[in-house]
C-alpha cells in the first residue's frame, strides 16, 4: 500500500500497468487457477480520488488503430506493478479531450485516403474501358 501511495504519476504520463489475468486452462480442469501477467501501456487520462482506498486511474492506448481505455483501481491486488515509462507536463488534470482530438485526426486521415483511392480507381476504370 505504501509503495502505491508513493507513486507519483499524473494525467499525461505514459505508464505500463502489469495486471494479473486468470488463465482459462487452469480453471477449466478444476485445478488451481493460474495467473499470467499482461501489460497495458498507454497515456493516463485521469486520476481520481487521490490516494484513498477507492482511488482509480484511466489509461488510454491505441490498439490496431482503435482507441482502448481501461480504468484501474490503484490499490487492486490484481495489479502486479505500475511502471512510469514517460513523464510529461500537462496543463489539465483530466485529459478527456484527447478522445475527440484522436477521432478528428483519424477522420481527417480517412478523408484524404478515401479521396485519393476514388480518383485512382476512376482513372483505372476509364483506361480499362478504352
Amino acid at each position: 500500500m505504501a509503495a502505491r501511495k508513493a507513486l507519483n504519476f499524473k494525467a499525461g504520463d505514459t505508464v505500463s500497468v502489469w495486471s494479473k489475468i486468470q488463465d482459462e486452462k487452469g480453471s477449466a480442469k478444476g485445478g488451481a487457477s493460474k495467473y499470467r501477467l499482461q501489460a497495458f501501456e498507454g497515456m493516463v487520462l485521469s486520476r481520481k480520488h487521490g490516494t484513498e482506498i477507492g482511488a482509480t486511474f484511466t489509461v488510454r492506448k491505441i490498439a490496431s488503430g482503435v482507441g482502448v481505455e481501461r480504468i484501474f483501481p490503484l490499490f487492486s491486488p490484481m495489479i502486479d506493478k505500475i511502471e512510469i515509462t514517460k513523464k510529461s507536463n500537462a496543463r489539465r488534470s483530466k485529459l478527456y479531450y484527447i478522445r475527440t482530438k484522436a477521432i478528428k485526426d483519424v477522420r481527417k486521415k480517412m478523408r484524404s485516403v478515401v479521396t485519393g483511392v476514388d480518383k485512382d480507381s476512376e482513372i483505372e476504370e476509364k483506361m480499362v474501358a478504352e
